[in-house]
């Protein structure tokens, strides 16, 4: 799918958060990397509406975020940093079929896709553990889950492997290689971005490198090292 980006910047309060962008992402797996404060998530919260352009336009799959809000959000899931904020139900089970619920599915479809997307992701065991009694990778695979169970096109993820110990940034990395939809990874975990397709890199709001995983990683060492 492609995504557009059309002279696209974002002003908070006279501040630029992103200046003006264009370019086309079709990529499967990009990546999105910077220093805090770079503008990368302002970026990446564009691609859903989250963050609406003050000036230009961005649209996905030829849908404007702005004006075709609601069938970009259907398109476009979106795991946050802090995955627990966007886990609703108490249990597991009921927090994957949450998002089903919403699309008018019947309960014994809901209860189908709720266990492939289980199974699919390793997480199986975990379906009538308490939110709360989950580690951070449970957590983090869990929310991947329940976004992923509603069929989105692209999947946004906002620093995945944070704070994870080796073995779950393990499980979460596979998890993301083996996601069918297309994937924008925002990162400060370098390593997970060996492999993708593009990376782009961030510095005070503008986009300053773009291409291979390796080049722009070098850039970004450099830049970071000043």
């Amino acid at each position: 799918m492609d995504i557009r980006f059309e002279e696209a910047s974002v002003v908070y309060g006279g501040r630029v958060a992103l200046q003006p962008l264009t370019l086309v992402l079709s990529e499967r797996r990009i990546g999105v990397i910077g220093l805090n404060g770079s503008g990368k998530t302002t970026f990446a919260r564009l691609v859903n509406g989250l963050v609406k352009p003050t000036s230009g336009a961005v649209t996905v799959g030829g849908l404007d975020t702005r004006a075709d809000t609601a069938a970009v959000l259907s398109r476009v899931g979106f795991i946050f940093q802090n995955p627990q904020h966007q886990i609703i139900m108490p249990i597991v089970a009921e927090d994957i079929a949450f998002g089903l619920s919403n699309h008018g599915l019947a309960k014994d479809e809901i209860a189908r896709r709720s266990e492939a997307v289980l199974d699919r992701f390793g997480i199986a065991a975990l379906a009538r553990r308490r939110v709360h009694e989950l580690s951070g990778g449970e957590t983090q695979l869990v929310a991947i889950a329940s976004v992923v169970v509603t069929g989105p096109d692209v999947l946004i993820l906002d620093e995945p492997t944070n704070q994870l110990d080796l073995k779950n940034r393990h499980r979460v990395e596979a998890a993301i290689a083996g996601l069918d939809q297309q994937a924008i990874v925002v990162s400060h975990d370098l390593a997970l971005l060996d492999g993708f397709d593009r990376v782009l890199l961030f510095d005070d709001g503008r986009l300053v490198a773009d291409g291979a995983p390796a080049p722009v990683i070098a850039r970004y060492r450099a830049l970071a090292a000043c």
